[in-house]
């Protein structure tokens, strides 16, 4: 009897209504959440190694936050209506809060520690910069000019604070999504207490990754020497990172197992299936296994600097493309079987639509662009002397 109706779908089950952005928005805020944490790495733990990157990391930050809601906005059939989560909020909904959220971090925290650690470098170049140049970093100075020893010692302070703030800020901002995605009891594939944690710990695996990538790739670029100190020790806290993490996504995956409950057919067939290549191919083995091993293998051998550097760069470039699948099989392997459990569909990926693959490309880049725009107006390097900038 069962077989008769195996692979039966109901019409209303058979479209996938949440596509490769919805994908990408998670994976572009934990990009955020993981940079801001390798930065308070510096500011608040004071971790002093990791310091050439601390800048730097807080405009990545800021270069991805600023994307992170376009995915959203090019779903929705109407963007123009997510406003209405400002002027009418619905407080009960953590959809609809993640919009004050957003402005939190991004106006209340992320904005005011960059513009907090940059003042003093603002007004040198608003006094030394012409034209344009000029005007512009005098509109950034909000009319401070004040960068005597007692008024930097007060912004270091407040930064230190607004840092502090931002830990959870940053917690929040991308555990919520795997809130909402836990919160959903009709889906048994989302429906774990585990989903935010892991979602939390996978965004500074991701961030970690990402700005230790950038790292590398800028001062190459700039030829200049690449601080081994620095890569080491980042690749020594993502290594930490992604033990935790890969842990977390065991202990839930056991439980499943062991809980076995009327879903467990069904999602662990998905998963030898349709899943197999993106979950245990990409996700687990290419993704989260093979770094953790390069990584590991740095930690316990005394290997040359080339060899690290390489290592490293496959280890990051691995980890993202692990991250991203767990995004991939989180939002869309949850859509893909039946609420029945007896039938399963497909998600065909358009190229060049509004939700296809060309966007999704052009929405991962931008915050590239972004990040570089921001490192030409605000020069992450450190000062080479005081009230002077290096070329």
């Amino acid at each position: 009897m069962t077989t008769g109706v195996e692979g039966y779908m109901y019409p209303n089950e058979i479209t996938l209504y949440w596509s490769v952005l919805i994908v990408l928005y998670p994976y572009i805020t934990g990009l955020v959440a993981g940079a801001f944490i390798l930065a308070s790495l510096e500011r608040v733990f004071r971790v002093e190694a990791v310091k050439p990157t601390y800048r730097l990391a807080l405009l990545t930050a800021l270069s991805f936050l600023l994307v992170a809601p376009l995915p959203l906005q090019l779903h929705l059939g109407h963007p123009e209506r997510s406003l209405e989560m400002y002027f009418t909020p619905h407080r009960t909904s953590a959809m609809a809060m993640f919009g004050f959220v957003y402005l939190w971090y991004l106006m209340a925290v992320l904005t005011v520690e960059i513009w907090l650690d940059y003042r003093h470098d603002i007004v040198v170049m608003a006094q030394s910069s012409t034209g344009m140049k000029r005007w512009f970093y005098k509109v950034l100075t909000l009319g401070s000019n004040n960068i005597s020893d007692r008024a930097l010692a007060i912004d270091e302070r407040v930064g230190w604070v607004i840092t502090l703030i931002g830990i959870p800020s940053a917690f929040m901002l991308h555990g919520y999504v795997g809130f909402i995605f836990g919160s959903i009891k009709a889906n048994p594939w989302w429906s774990s207490p585990m989903m935010p944690v892991v979602f939390i710990f996978s965004a500074m695996v991701s961030g970690i990754a990402a700005v230790m990538l950038l790292y590398m790739l800028v001062t190459r670029l700039r030829k200049q020497k690449i601080d081994m100190l620095c890569v080491d020790t980042i690749a020594r806290y993502l290594f930490y990172m992604f033990i935790v993490d890969f842990s977390l996504e065991m202990l839930d995956l056991i439980h499943r197992i062991y809980e076995a409950d009327e879903s467990f057919r069904s999602l662990n067939f998905m998963v030898h299936t349709k899943l197999y290549f993106s979950q245990i191919v990409l996700q687990i083995c290419i993704g989260t296994l093979v770094p953790i091993a390069l990584l590991g293998l740095t930690q316990v051998l005394q290997l040359h600097e080339i060899v690290r550097k390489r290592i490293y760069v496959a280890a990051g470039c691995l980890t993202m493309m692990g991250i991203f699948a767990m995004r991939w099989n989180v939002v869309i392997g949850g859509q893909l079987f039946s609420k029945s459990f007896l039938g399963y569909t497909t998600y065909k990926m358009a190229l060049v639509t509004r939700e296809g693959l060309l966007m999704s490309i052009a929405l991962t880049i931008l915050p590239l662009f972004i990040l570089w725009a921001l490192v030409k107006l605000l020069p992450p390097w450190p000062k080479t002397a005081k009230g002077e900038l290096p070329a």
